[in-house]
């Protein structure tokens, strides 16, 4: 079950601000088990070393202890638990050696050691622009959300400090260039073909780092006020012209129509008659009203008349 924050302004330590709802869900995965499993090494280690110092000495002193706990630091530093989704670099006096997990990492102490932990899964970072001028020099306001992951965990280790920060900066300063290439209306319009431009800068400029950028969704565009009463007017007068250019077609069209018909019933009196006795029935057909013609105005057609008609006014 979700339950739902108030907005919030988040400043993180270098200055990324991203104001978004925040909403609980259900928790990270747990790393319990690799700290557990550490805890569980050391203690048995510990315990066995005691008892080695015990049967060797027959007794427990300082050295014995100091003893143990080297060998139980010794013993959680060669033995690691890498989760299903981590890799762990790890390094050789310094040199890069290999890249290993998931599962357990053995490593030799005091000469190699892990590095770094990276996450392989996707990830999802809230950002956004506050306040940026598009090209017509319009402040907007931009909330927005990246998904990535790594995909070469040594890159992300060995080509950048920080590679997290790094993929929040440059999407943010992504964002702010889009903007201020683009009018406000491009904006709004050409919401998807943003976010695609987007993922496509920033997975060519992340790809050197092993981070693939899987896409950019834009949540939010704030307009300002001031602005919105004037685009909602210009989108009003705009669904205005439309919608006459739409009635001038039809009755442009009406009209030719209009015209062709005209010309073949004024080549033929008689069709016009009938045509006009037709309608005439057409028209009491289906309420079953009565129409009162005078009888001269009947007789005016003489046998011209349908048999169906003929029969309404007794011909």
């Amino acid at each position: 079950m979700k339950r739902e924050k108030p907005i919030a302004k988040e400043k993180g330590r270098y200055g990324v601000v991203a104001e978004t709802q925040v909403l609980e869900t259900d928790r990270v995965a747990s790393r319990a088990g690799a700290l557990i499993f550490a805890i569980a090494l050391f203690v048995i280690v510990f315990a066995l070393v005691m008892g080695a110092w015990w049967l060797a000495f027959g007794l427990f002193d300082v050295i014995g202890v100091a003893v143990a706990l080297v060998v139980g630091w010794l013993a959680i530093s060669t033995v690691h638990i890498a989760q299903q989704w981590e890799k762990i670099v790890v390094l050789r006096f310094g040199k890069l050696n290999r890249v290993s997990g998931p599962g357990l990492v053995f490593t030799l102490p005091i000469v190699e050691h892990c590095a770094l932990s990276v996450d392989m899964r996707t990830r999802s970072v809230p950002f956004g622009a506050k306040e940026t001028l598009t090209a017509d020099l319009i402040p907007l306001d931009i909330d927005a959300v990246l998904y990535w992951m790594v995909w070469d965990a040594e890159k992300a280790c060995m080509e950048i400090n920080n590679y997290s920060l790094a993929v929040q900066l440059a999407a943010q300063t992504a964002l702010r260039d889009a903007i201020g290439r683009s009018s406000v209306a491009e904006i709004t319009i050409r919401r998807n073909q943003l976010d695609k431009e987007l993922t496509e800068v920033l997975d060519q400029k992340t790809s050197e780092w092993g981070i693939t950028i899987m896409s950019v969704e834009i949540r939010d565009i704030v307009v300002p006020e001031a602005l919105q009463e004037a685009m909602s007017l210009e989108a009003q007068a705009e669904q205005r012209k439309k919608a006459r250019i739409i009635l001038m077609e039809a009755e442009q069209a009406i009209s030719e129509m209009a015209a062709e018909i005209g010309e073949t019933y004024g080549d033929n009196e008689n069709a016009m008659n009938i045509r006009r006795m037709h309608l005439l029935y057409e028209s009491v057909r289906d309420t079953g009203g009565t129409v009162v013609l005078p009888s001269s105005f009947a007789e005016g057609f003489g046998d011209s008349l349908p048999d169906d008609v003929g029969k309404l006014f007794g011909k």
